[in-house]
């Protein structure tokens, strides 16, 4: 099953949407320094830092595009089962993701603007103003629905959640070959470049997504989720830009996408474990005060 690249973002929006309420909002009051710090390194630190891996490993004016449109893009919707999974605070993630998907209307299209600008301004490829309308209409739209579902009709939303969720993922099945396949020429001259920039990406993401927030004294399991949300993107978003002809329509920027999206499950995992080996030991016997970790 192949969906088209818009239909394919609408419906992880859809899904996204579906799964938030009002409240989720609200949170930011609980965990503010977390979420500003959070938003502040997604927003503004691995887009800076892409550059960076960008500029130092030369990267093709198409896979450095892509790189900065994956960076820019949103905490994917994986990353509250990451979190779960590796004793997280998962309403953070919820917040966070939340967030997230609302400002990045905003601050994706600038971002990836300014990646053609200076990658691309030779090519005559551009984000025009239409096309930033459109990304923010195929973004925002369906998570409006989405919400509006879930405060209207709770029992709807709980109802289409699965089913839509089950898309989500044959959406991911279908656009990662797809950006791999179109790429695959590209991908064998520049494959050991391209895995090594994504590779370093996702590792320097959770890790400065951990240690960030724990400098700030921000509380481990929040730090557990800060890591997960910025270290996993919304990589159908990226791929559908990517790869629609409405949009950005050039296969090429699809396949750092891509490539992130398999090195990010490994990456997220193993550092999820290593998190795990650092949890606090069990206090020891008679009253021995209890290991303290990161």
């Amino acid at each position: 099953m192949i969906v088209a690249p818009p239909v394919a973002i609408a419906v992880v929006m859809l899904g996204i949407g579906l799964a938030l309420s009002a409240e989720d909002f609200r949170r930011v009051m609980v965990y503010p320094k977390a979420v500003v710090i959070a938003l502040g390194c997604q927003l503004i630190l691995l887009p800076v830092v892409c550059f960076g891996l960008i500029i130092l490993f030369e990267a093709s004016p198409g896979a450095a595009v892509g790189m900065v449109l994956l960076a820019a893009s949103p905490g994917g919707p994986s990353a509250a089962v990451f979190s779960h999974v590796f004793k997280g605070n998962v309403a953070l993630n919820i917040t966070l993701t939340a967030m997230n998907s609302v400002v990045s209307v905003v601050t994706l299209p600038l971002w990836v603007g300014l990646a053609l600008r200076v990658f691309y301004a030779r090519q005559g490829v551009d984000l025009h103003p239409a096309e930033t309308l459109q990304v923010l209409v195929i973004v925002l739209l369906p998570v409006a629905i989405g919400m509006l579902t879930r405060w209207r009709r709770p029992h709807l939303a709980d109802r289409a959640a699965r089913p839509v969720k089950a898309l989500s993922i044959v959406v991911m099945v279908s656009l990662i070959p797809i950006a791999l396949v179109l790429n695959l020429d590209t991908l064998k001259s520049a494959l050991a470049a391209v895995s090594l920039i994504t590779l370093l990406f996702s590792v320097i993401g959770l890790t400065a997504g951990y240690w960030i927030p724990r400098l700030a004294k921000v509380e481990r399991p929040q730090a557990i989720a800060c890591a997960m949300e910025i270290g996993i993107h919304n990589t159908p978003l990226a791929l559908g830009i990517a790869l629609s002809p409405e949009l950005l329509g050039v296969p090429e920027m699809a396949m750092p996408v891509g490539v992130y999206a398999i090195c990010s499950m490994f990456t997220s995992t193993a550092f999820g474990l290593l998190l795990v080996r650092r949890r606090p030991s069990a206090p020891g016997p008679a009253g021995e005060p209890q290991r303290r970790t990161a």
